[in-house]
């Protein structure tokens, strides 16, 4: 089978944010991470992108707006031909970066938001006050003429609040509202007995989205998407492992997928070392997951195969430690009771502490990170963060 060429780009600017987000998709052991690509890298970096065929730039974090040359890296993609969105906490985004993103090219803006409620949506960023900033934020948007999409991670400490969401989405005057339910890999994972919602949540969700999606038809896009622990059968890892979309991480690593440094034992190359077409058509870790001879049984023998690609890789490993496992949501997969398990331990409803994502736990889960037996002093890296 001929090897696709990607469409779109996610570029990771930065680590650094000032939320602490528990279910952030950032890699577990973030904090070890500290060389950051340079402008030009990234200016590189784009145009490889462009020439193998990449048409979207996605920049994200951590916290994009961190980066000062943030607009000059937008500039850039947007000489290339790129269509550029930027997906942002909304914090640091006031009219004097918005003019400037917007003046760079910037396509289109996603701000992101975690509770209708303002106590809620602050307590789960880390509990520092950042809802008013985060409405400003997109109110700003708006007035400077951006396409804005409003993202608001779902979990069981905010779905009962959904209506209240999608009015809010609605009040801001968003084109389009993303309604996520969290992935359980890297820090969701960590936190998902605190997370996974009930059932009954889940259903309930999925109604009130689905009227509200009719009931906005024209005026406002609703996506939303069933969790994958709630589905009989697993969502094709971002269409496919190494098929369509290619990650580019604050360091420099280029992944299939953004979580897939969760998978130990798997090699990425780096873009300060390799060109991305080189990486994209030779790398092993590309290669490994791509297409679908290397399925197991009963995703060989499966009709499904070339829909789901035997699901997630990075959610395989984490739960089974076999990145060659298929992936336990799926109802037919040999290790499918691990889901089951943890769906009825959600029907409890016990309470349970989050863990939020700060270099400091990120150093403490870690622990034997490479950062420290090279002797870098964790205040070190600390002090980046």
């Amino acid at each position: 089978m001929e090897t696709p060429r990607p469409y779109s780009l996610l570029c990771e600017l930065t680590y650094r944010c000032p939320l602490q987000c528990p279910y952030c998709s950032n890699p577990i052991n973030f904090a070890r991470h500290t060389d950051e690509l340079t402008t030009a890298e990234w200016e590189r970096v784009l145009a490889e992108a462009a020439a193998l065929g990449v048409v979207q730039a996605h920049f994200s974090g951590g916290e994009p707006l961190l980066r000062a040359d943030l607009p000059q890296i937008v500039r850039r993609a947007r000489d290339l031909g790129l269509y550029t969105n930027l997906s942002t906490g909304g914090t640091l985004f006031d009219e004097k970066i918005g003019t400037r993103l917007r003046e760079a090219g910037l396509d289109s803006l996603q701000v992101s938001i975690q509770d209708a409620c303002a106590e809620n949506s602050d307590r789960l960023a880390g509990g520092a006050p950042s809802f008013d900033k985060k409405k400003r934020a997109a109110e700003i948007a708006k007035h400077l003429g951006f396409s804005l999409t409003i993202n608001v991670v779902l979990h069981r400490q905010n779905l009962d609040n959904i209506e209240a969401i999608i009015s809010m989405a609605e009040k801001l005057g968003a084109e389009r509202l993303e309604l996520a339910n969290s992935q359980y890999n890297g820090w969701a994972l960590k936190n998902r007995a605190a997370l996974l919602p009930s059932r009954a949540q889940v259903e309930n969700a999925a109604r009130v989205a689905d009227a509200a999606r009719q009931r906005l038809a024209g005026r406002m896009e609703i996506l939303y998407v069933l969790p994958d622990y709630f589905e009989q059968f697993p969502k094709p890892c971002l269409n496919g492992w190494g098929r369509v979309f290619m990650t580019v991480a604050a360091d420099g690593s280029v992944l299939p997928c953004q979580t897939a440094r969760e998978i130990r034992g798997l090699q990425f190359e780096n873009a300060r070392g390799n060109s991305l077409e080189k990486i994209w058509f030779e790398s092993e870790a590309f290669q490994k997951f791509r297409g679908t001879d290397w399925l197991p049984e009963p995703c060989q023998s499966c009709p499904r195969k070339e829909i789901d690609f035997g699901g997630c890789r990075c959610q395989a490993f984490l739960l089974t430690d076999d990145a060659t496992a298929t992936d336990p949501v799926c109802s037919l997969a040999p290790k499918h009771h691990l889901i089951a398990e943890a769906l009825v331990a959600a029907e409890s409803g016990a309470e349970t502490d989050l863990i939020y994502r700060t270099a400091v736990e990120s150093l403490r889960i870690g622990k034997n990170l490479p950062a420290l037996q090279r002797g870098i002093e964790p205040a070190k890296i600390l002090n980046q963060y």
